[in-house]
C-alpha cells in the first residue's frame, strides 16, 4: 500500500487527517479585534459541531486538541443516535490509553442535553451558539449549513466535497464571497495544503517547469456499506446509506477522489475547462450500492491545453493506490515519494519524510490560533467550491459520455436536492419495484444544457 493510502485508512481510524494552505499561503489582512470573533467571556471559543458521525467527531477532537481555549458548545444531527456516540467518544471516561493533550478534551465539552439539536433544523439551533461552527454533514447539505454560517458571521471549517451539484457550488461561491468581505476565516478539509510534504513540493514546483500533464489516483477496495432495516422509511435509510446517494454523496469521486484532483489544480493553479471520460458498476452492483458508480476514468483539460488523466474505483482485490503525478517541461514531482525529479530521472528535491506532520491537527491548530489572535487568514471556500465542480464535472461526464464544459455545467443550474428537507418528503432518486435504483448510463443519460 503507498503512502497516502496508508494515511487514508489510519487517519478515518484514529480521526486524523491531513490538510494544506490554499496555493500559495496566506492571505494578507488587517489585525482585527478579539471583539469581531468572540461571544464568551475569558476569550473562551465557542464551537458547534454540525454532522456527528465519524468525521465529525474527529474534526471536534481536533479542534479541542488545539493550544487555544476552545470549548464545545452545542451538537447538531439528523439522528439522536449519532449525537450520544460522539458525545461519549469525545468525553471518553477511559482516557488511561490517551496523550495527556487529549485528556484535556472532556474538560473542554460543555453540551448539555438541551444543547444537543436533532432533525433538519439542528444547525439553525446550534449555529447561534457558536463563534466557530465545524460543519460535517453529508456533503448535499453542506451548500445549506455554510451559507446559514457564513449570515450569522460565523468562522467554519468545513469538509469537503462542499456540495453535490452545480446549483450547490454557486450557493458556496456566494456565501464565500460573503465571508472574504466580513474577514471570516473558513477552512476546508482538503488537507493535503496542511501537509508539510505537500507545501515543500508546492514551494519548489518551478523546478519542473510548465506543468504539461498529470496523473491522479484513488483506487481501493471501497468504505462501509449500511443494509436497509425492516420498515426504515426511504428518507433515513438514504440518509443513513448516504455515500451510495448522489444527492448526499456526489459518488466517491467527489467525496475522496477530490482530494487528488485538488492537488493538482493547486499546483496548475486553475481548473479544467473541459472533461470528457468513462465509467461504471462493474461490481459493486446490489441493491445496498444505492445508484453510485464503482470506477470513475476522466481525461481534464485545462485552459493551456495541459491534461489530467484521473481514475478512481472502489473494487476489491484491485491494485490500491492513492496518489498524484506532476509532469513538466523540465521534470516531475511525485507525491507518493515526495520527491521532484528531471526528466532523466536525477533527483532535484528529496523532502525528509521525518519532517512531516499530521495535517489534519494542523489545519485545526492554524484555524484556531488565527481566530484566538484576531487575524483573517484562510479563505478556502472559493477553491474547495472550485475543487468540488471539478469532481462534479468528471462525474457529470462519466456518467453521460460527453465532453462537459465547465461554463455550462457550473452555470447550468442543476441541482440534485429534494424539494424539502423533511422526513416524510420524498428523496430525489427512488428504488423500483424490485428494490434497485436507476443509475447513470453512458450514452443515454442526458444533461440539459
Amino acid at each position: 500500500m503507498n503512502k497516502d493510502a496508508r494515511n487514508q485508512s489510519g487517519s478515518r481510524r484514529d480521526f486524523v487527517k491531513q490538510s494544506s494552505i490554499l496555493a500559495g499561503g496566506l492571505i494578507a489582512a488587517p489585525l482585527l479585534s478579539k471583539a469581531n470573533y468572540f461571544s464568551g467571556a475569558d476569550d473562551v471559543i465557542k464551537v458547534a459541531l454540525v454532522g456527528c458521525g465519524g468525521r465529525g467527531t474527529g474534526a471536534a477532537m481536533q479542534a479541542l486538541l488545539t493550544k487555544q481555549n476552545v470549548k464545545l458548545v452545542a451538537m447538531a444531527d439528523a439522528f439522536p443516535d449519532r449525537i450520544e456516540k460522539a458525545y461519549k467518544t469525545l468525553t471518553a471516561a477511559d482516557t488511561s490509553d490517551l496523550s495527556e493533550r487529549k485528556k484535556n478534551v472532556r474538560d473542554r465539552v460543555d453540551v448539555p442535553e438541551e444543547r444537543r439539536f436533532t432533525g433538519f433544523d439542528a444547525y439553525l439551533k446550534a449555529i447561534p451558539l457558536a463563534d466557530v461552527v465545524i460543519l460535517a454533514t453529508p456533503p448535499g447539505f453542506r451548500p445549506v449549513h455554510f451559507e446559514e454560517a457564513i449570515r450569522q458571521n460565523k468562522h467554519v471549517f468545513m469538509e469537503k466535497p462542499v456540495a453535490t451539484d452545480p446549483a450547490g457550488i454557486q450557493k458556496v461561491l456566494a456565501a464565500a464571497a460573503s465571508a472574504k468581505a466580513k474577514k471570516l476565516n473558513v477552512v476546508v478539509g482538503l488537507q493535503r495544503h496542511y501537509q508539510n510534504s505537500y507545501r515543500e513540493l508546492y514551494k519548489r514546483k518551478h523546478l519542473i517547469g510548465d506543468i504539461t500533464s498529470a496523473q491522479a489516483w484513488w483506487n481501493n477496495d471501497g468504505v462501509w456499506v449500511y443494509k436497509r432495516k425492516e420498515g426504515q422509511p426511504e428518507m433515513e435509510y438514504q440518509m443513513r446509506n448516504w455515500y451510495y446517494f448522489v444527492w448526499l454523496c456526489g459518488d466517491h469521486i467527489c467525496e475522496q477522489h477530490i482530494h487528488n484532483i485538488d492537488v493538482i489544480n493547486w499546483f496548475k493553479g486553475g481548473y479544467p475547462v473541459k472533461a470528457q471520460g468513462m465509467g461504471g458498476r462493474q461490481v459493486r452492483t446490489g441493491k445496498e450500492y444505492g445508484e453510485i458508480f464503482d470506477h470513475h476514468y476522466v481525461e481534464f483539460e485545462y485552459a493551456d491545453g495541459a491534461i489530467l488523466n484521473s481514475q478512481c474505483r472502489h473494487i476489491p482485490g484491485t491494485m490500491s493506490k492513492v496518489d498524484e503525478l506532476l509532469i513538466g517541461t523540465k521534470g516531475r514531482i511525485s507525491s507518493q515519494t515526495d520527491s521532484i525529479t528531471d526528466l532523466k530521472g536525477k533527483v532535484l528535491y528529496q523532502f525528509d519524510k521525518k519532517t512531516d506532520n499530521n495535517a489534519y491537527q494542523t489545519e485545526h491548530d492554524e484555524l484556531f490560533e488565527a481566530i484566538a489572535k484576531g487575524e483573517y487568514k484562510f479563505a478556502d471556500a472559493e477553491n474547495g467550491a472550485k475543487s468540488t465542480m471539478t469532481s462534479i464535472l468528471g462525474r457529470m461526464a462519466t456518467y453521460s459520455g460527453q465532453v462537459i464544459e465547465w461554463d455550462k455545467a457550473i452555470s447550468s443550474g442543476l441541482s440534485l436536492q429534494p424539494a424539502s428537507y423533511d422526513w416524510n418528503a420524498a428523496p430525489p432518486i427512488l428504488p423500483g419495484p424490485d428494490g434497485f435504483y436507476p443509475v447513470p448510463k453512458p450514452g443515454v443519460t442526458k444533461y440539459g444544457f
